[in-house]
């Protein structure tokens, strides 16, 4: 089986097998006809639920809650003088509307918002320029970005060696995929390999989590504890069916967009989060043309807003405080190639 893989924080990162010869895991696949059936009713139970959500998160066009930033002298110097933005006086941004709460269509259908959008705000402000925001694919946003139709890109892409060939990536957000359960759940906290022994976890094929799963497993059976059994569904909504009817005892997902759910359905909980990079960290990063030199100003732009609090405060509005990092890096490592 072959799926796109993802990795930093759900971040598209390259086709990768599900399992090798070896790997030691109990995999459920379920009919489809099933799990058609129990999308129909996840969508009949939840459907109602993005209301609720806006208790917490605002969608609205107007965004009167957006976080703005003071100048910073520093970072603007940093520029390179001979750079040309695609608007003069603009920072024009790449931006794919995902999903909540990190890029997503406003309530006008039109208008983005969302954690990614806020923080691409801030950064134009530190930089004395106006934002533009560009929605765009996914995946058109490298051949958009190296074509020079936008400056940069805020999407959630995740740092990684073979993309490092061609972009500069300046850090912002940990790669993280979160560990939830049903609200009822006595599972207390998934930290490590032993503490997922013998659950019933539902996870994506293809994906980044589950390579990582797959070892976490292995790793479980070689310590004479039982393997994970892992589950896997066609959509959101039949994982979200199994993991309330108790058919699973926890979904892996991206971080953020598990903690959107949590808000809009009030059933679910985090119990746990894993780096997109296990055992070592992975990071999220603004993207730009290599060796255009926007990343140095973007890098400390991005430390300025930490340092001043306007960072955590955009992190903290969108419910996303686990991502924070501690400073942002220019080129750190990134995921290897596999």
């Amino acid at each position: 089986m072959l799926a796109e893989r993802t990795g930093a924080g759900g971040a598209r990162v390259g086709p990768l097998p599900s399992f090798r010869y070896g790997d030691t895991v109990s995999v459920t696949f379920l009919p489809s006809f099933r799990t058609m059936l129990a999308a129909v009713a996840a969508t009949a139970l939840t459907g109602f639920g993005a209301a609720w959500a806006a208790d917490e998160f605002d969608l609205s066009p107007e965004q009167s809650g957006r976080i703005h930033a003071i100048k910073n002298e520093a970072a603007i110097a940093s520029i390179p003088k001979g750079f040309k933005f695609v608007t003069p006086g603009k920072l024009t941004v790449g931006v794919a509307p995902g999903g909540p709460p990190l890029a997503t269509y406003a309530t006008d259908a039109q208008t983005v918002v969302g954690a990614d959008p806020d923080y691409a705000s801030a950064v134009a402000d530190a930089l004395g320029l106006k934002l533009e925001l560009v929605p765009v694919a996914w995946a058109d946003w490298p051949l958009g970005l190296t074509s020079g139709k936008y400056d940069a890109v805020v999407s959630n892409v995740g740092v990684t060696e073979q993309r490092k060939e061609k972009f500069d990536f300046s850090t912002y957000r940990q790669g993280l995929h979160g560990f939830f359960v049903t609200g009822k759940s006595k599972i207390a906290s998934i930290k490590e390999p032993k503490d997922a022994a013998g659950l019933r976890i539902i996870v994506s094929a293809g994906t980044n989590q589950e390579r990582i799963l797959v070892k976490w497993s292995d790793e479980d059976t070689k310590a004479g504890l039982k393997p994970i059994e892992l589950q896997y569904y066609d959509d959101d909504a039949a994982s979200l069916l199994a993991l309330r009817s108790e058919r699973a005892d926890v979904i892996v997902q991206p971080h953020a967009q598990l903690v959107y759910i949590a808000a809009r359905d009030k059933d679910i909980k985090g119990v746990g989060t894993l780096s997109a990079g296990w055992p070592d960290r992975s990071d999220v990063a603004i993207a730009t043309r290599r060796g255009s030199g926007l990343a140095t100003a973007l890098t400390a732009a991005t430390n300025g807003l930490i340092q001043d609090g306007t960072y955590a405060r955009i992190l903290d509005h969108w419910h996303l405080a686990e991502e924070a990092l501690p400073k942002s890096e220019t080129n750190p490592p990134g995921l290897p190639k596999f």
